[in-house]
């Protein structure tokens, strides 16, 4: 069952749409037949600006979280015969910090129904009991309500609209491997280093929280699934995530450096 046909949730999208092809139309006398496809930007610029609060947010946490690692890790070690006794320790080293474990999922949950609403206004061929016009809207010769996927099933496409989102599938995979890059060691999102009292001479010292292996699996495992998320998505949903992926590269290297994931020694 399509949750957008409950009649709340098909208002949402009903008035969603209406805004997005009333910017289009506001756009077109300066740039023609991308004015749908620069709609979309704007509108995923303006969600993302109005959601910086729940970025700072979620690099407060993890600062949080990377300051309390090595207090927990210990009590795991204290603890490790015990789980209730581990669980209650945690849950009083978190009360006394004033936070909680959840602290950087909440914000997460924030942008759900935003990315539901915009996502759902490129899958939808119709809408409020009309045809979908946003779909019919091009970029480069190439239908926003095309997919990679598509073209290559349809087959035929020709070589433009192969270029055109083979081009855009492309540069969200480069954004995200900058993304998992600038995570690494030295990058501008690693923790600065924390050297150990156990440290011995001319040894590296612990990296931080995001440069862990772990970490870095998990970072290229989401550029991977993004990239081929926008494969089968339509081009609009396509430019979504792409603007979406390079804001939140952008985003997290400035709040990483206001907001330093420092590793206590």
């Amino acid at each position: 069952m399509d949750p957008f046909a409950l009649p709340p949730l098909a208002a949402v999208l009903g008035t969603a749409y209406r805004a997005l092809m009333g910017l289009s139309h506001l756009l077109e006398p300066a740039l023609g037949v991308a004015a749908a496809a620069a709609a979309v930007v704007v509108v995923t610029l303006a969600v993302r600006a109005a959601l910086i609060p729940v970025g700072v947010s979620q690099a407060r946490a993890e600062r949080t979280r990377a300051r309390l690692a090595p207090r927990l890790a210990e009590l795991q070690r204290r603890h490790r015969k015990d789980p209730e006794a581990l669980q209650r320790a945690t849950m009083r080293l978190y009360a006394d910090e004033g936070t909680t474990p959840l602290a950087g999922c909440l914000p997460m949950l924030v942008q759900a129904p935003v990315v539901g609403v915009i996502y759902a206004l490129f899958v939808h061929a119709q809408i409020a009991g009309h045809a979908n016009a946003l779909l019919g809207h091009a970029l480069f010769g190439v239908p926003l309500g095309s997919s990679l996927v598509g073209a290559l099933a349809g087959g035929g496409a020709g070589l433009p609209t192969f270029a055109v989102l083979g081009a855009l599938v492309l540069a969200i995979a480069l954004v995200g491997e900058l993304t998992r890059r600038a995570s690494l060691p030295g990058g501008p999102l690693a923790a600065p280093a924390a050297p150990s009292v156990l440290t011995a001479p001319g040894a590296s010292a612990q990296a931080g929280p995001l440069a862990g292996p772990g970490v870095q699996r998990a970072l290229g495992a989401l550029q991977f699934v993004t990239a081929v998320v926008a494969c089968f998505v339509p081009l609009a949903a396509g430019l979504y995530l792409l603007v979406t992926v390079a804001w939140t590269l952008a985003q997290r290297v400035v709040l990483r450096r206001r907001y330093p994931l420092d590793v206590p020694a």
